[in-house]
């Protein structure tokens, strides 16, 4: 008998975004990744129901083979991104069945060249480990649920990690770890191959297309139960999830700005709830919203020593920048008795701009409305579209050979350094510097293996690492992201600092200086007393009078044409009913919007200080805040006019709810 099932080919045209019906052969699945004729071409595909009845007249076409079979969750998890993002099941469907190459030799193993050498297990767990490990174990047993892992740095959440997954792995279920930079791959990849041995696969974007299919091979025949990696690590094809850790819950690099747009941290929620596993959400510093609606498993302080002292160095009252007096003290005391510092300068390059002092003008991106970053190399790049100039000897618009190069990145630190502690090593930790995952794990057993160094680096070098004998953690300069047009960005500052200063006296005793010209603001003051608590519970008062994370934000996106841009903007803006965002982007380099009036504060909010360009596409968007109920109901109604292209998608800052 015939039989026939719903199969969605990965095409990325909206037009085509449905399912077809197709032949397939006896014993095929829902999961099935299926070759079929689309047109006139080849197309790979998905099954996502079996059991079918073809359209009335409509002559079917049998499937021309079965490529691989992936478990019916990850399908139902595709089609609910689909829908929740606003994007096509078939763009979601590919990151759950990604292509692959076709083999040429013998498997190789990326997950063994890349792992760091990890220190052996604690002989005793704390007390609250094996509280928190027996709550873990009876949610396995019970259903799965999601969870907070709260601890400060140095308490023992990658421990209760291990022992999640090896209590997952002790009941036939899989683990999958993520983590939210490629970054921390190395260090974390080694701790789990020192208790799991071959049994760990690896996933993330560095890898090959060569090395993602033999990672993804073993890991559906069940040869490598647990997975480690970054976002995409989520999409991993484990046959029976039992536990999905997120380790550093609050990082933003879980959103994935490219369509399909989603959260890592949202669909790993979705996820463990459709396969009854358990969520972990792990962080030393939470996000408001994680620590108002999960449950809460505390771990305490440090287990091995007290937390670091912290000193606030007032940059207005200090001549020396990006090296004050007080820093470079510190740093001589490390390069004459040796030990180890971290500097952290969330800033690339030699200088973040070059003004001219005779007409004023900054160098600009021609793509992008931002300044222009100066690189060691005299050349000067936009960190947004990669656009790429000489810097040159005198100003472009009016000849001024007066250039001022204004501010400092960590390639102008890197030089003070070697100017000032020319004893230390220095080792630059950057997406400049380390360009390729071998130059990544370079650059840390460096730092590991080193006696007299110090590791410069933007936020990358906050994130998660645990280095011996380090003594000193310094932020060069806290106030770069305090002015930032985001209403996160006082609880980022707060993280950044406080993560920053996890990374000193694991061992021994530790020092932190946080140099600011704003030493009194509460997110600084707030790290400078590591108290967690006390400013995740500013920002949910905060928070509370307009309740932003307990609103839902729907998006629009309208791409068209310049001439006729503004009338769709307005009539978006004036009846978008339950819309909350609209953003419009322009074809064209010199026409902007005009500006859509903003409207009572509690209902609605323009947008301001926001980048207007990017990669020569102008933007406009304003923001509608809605309660929960007033979103119940069919989506918004949507002009259509020629030429107009809609995107809607709704996007929650909010946390997850499974």
């Amino acid at each position: 008998m015939t039989q026939f099932a719903s199969v969605y080919p990965l095409v990325t045209a909206r037009a085509v975004a449905q399912a077809y019906t197709y032949e397939v052969p006896d014993g095929t699945e829902k999961g099935a990744v299926v070759e079929v004729r689309f047109g006139n071409s080849r197309r790979r595909g998905v099954v996502t129901e079996v059991g079918v009845e073809p359209p009335a007249g409509v002559k079917t076409s049998p499937v021309e083979r079965v490529a691989e079979t992936l478990p019916p969750a990850l399908v139902d998890l595709a089609l609910w991104m689909a829908d929740y993002y606003g994007s096509t099941p078939a763009r979601a469907l590919a990151l759950v069945a990604p292509h692959n190459a076709k083999r040429r030799g013998e498997r190789r193993e990326p997950a063994a060249g890349g792992a760091m050498t990890a220190e052996a297990a604690p002989e005793t767990l704390s007390e609250p480990q094996e509280r928190v490990l027996g709550r873990i174990d009876a949610l396995l047993d019970g259903g799965g649920g999601n969870l907070l892992l709260h601890g400060a740095t140095g308490s023992g959440k990658t421990e209760v990690y291990i022992r999640a997954c090896e209590a997952a792995l002790a009941r036939g279920r899989g683990a999958i770890v993520l983590v939210p930079e490629i970054a921390l791959t190395p260090q974390t990849l080694g701790r789990f191959r020192e208790r799991f041995g071959d049994r760990v696969a690896v996933l993330h974007s560095a890898l090959t297309e060569a090395e993602r299919r033999d990672e993804r091979e073993r890991i559906a025949s069940g040869e490598a139960p647990v997975v480690v990696g970054a976002r995409s690590a989520i999409f991993a094809p484990v046959p029976s999830l039992g536990i999905v850790c997120v380790d550093e819950e609050h990082d933003a690099s879980y959103k994935q700005e490219s369509d399909p747009r989603y959260d890592a941290r949202t669909v790993a929620a979705k996820r463990a709830s459709l396969e009854g596993a358990v969520a972990i959400f792990g962080s030393a510093t939470p996000r408001p919203e994680s620590w108002e609606k999960l449950e809460r498993l505390q771990l305490g302080g440090r287990i091995a020593a007290p937390m670091p002292s912290v000193r606030i160095v007032d940059l207005r009252r200090e001549a020396g920048y990006p090296l004050s007096a007080p820093l470079l003290a510190e740093l001589g005391g490390i390069a004459e008795r040796g030990g180890k510092a971290i500097l952290l300068l969330n800033r690339r390059g030699v200088s973040p701009a070059v003004h001219c002092r005779a007409c004023g003008v900054t160098r600009r991106c021609v793509n992008c409305d931002v300044a222009l970053t100066l690189h060691g190399d005299r050349s000067l790049r936009c960190h947004h579209c990669g656009a790429l100039e000489t810097l040159g000897e005198t100003c472009p618009a009016c000849g001024s050979a007066e250039l001022a190069r204004i501010g400092a990145g960590t390639q102008k630190l890197e030089r003070e350094l070697a100017k000032h502690v020319p004893e230390l090593e220095r080792i630059r930790l950057d997406a400049d510097a380390v360009e390729k995952p071998e130059q990544l794990r370079d650059a840390l057993e460096r730092f590991s293996r080193a006696t007299r160094a110090v590791l410069v680096g933007t936020q990358m070098v906050a994130k998660g690492h645990h280095f011996p004998g380090v003594e000193l953690a310094a932020v060069v300069d806290a106030d770069t992201g305090l002015g930032l047009p985001d209403f996160r960005a006082e609880e980022r500052t707060f993280q950044l600092i406080t993560q920053l200063a996890g990374r000193s006296g694991r061992d021994a005793p530790g020092r932190v200086i946080v140099q600011t010209f704003q030493p009194d603001a509460r997110a600084i003051t707030y790290a400078a007393r590591h108290d967690v608590v006390g400013a995740l519970e500013r920002r949910t008062e905060n928070r509370v009078p307009v309740r932003v994370e307990h609103f839902h934000r729907h998006q629009l996106h309208v791409e068209r044409n310049a001439r006729r841009a503004n009338p769709v903007i307005r009539q978006l803006s004036d009846g978008a009913g339950d819309v909350s965002a609209v953003s419009v982007e322009v074809q064209g380099r010199d026409i902007v919007p005009d500006e859509v009036p903003g409207r009572d504060d509690a209902t609605a909010r323009p947008a301001t200080n926001e980048l207007r360009r990017s990669r020569i596409r102008h933007r406009h968007r304003t923001e509608r805040r809605i309660s929960d109920a007033a979103i119940v109901g069919p989506r918004p109604d949507i002009p259509r006019d020629r030429g107009v292209r809609v995107r809607h998608a709704r996007v929650d800052d909010g946390n997850r709810d499974g």
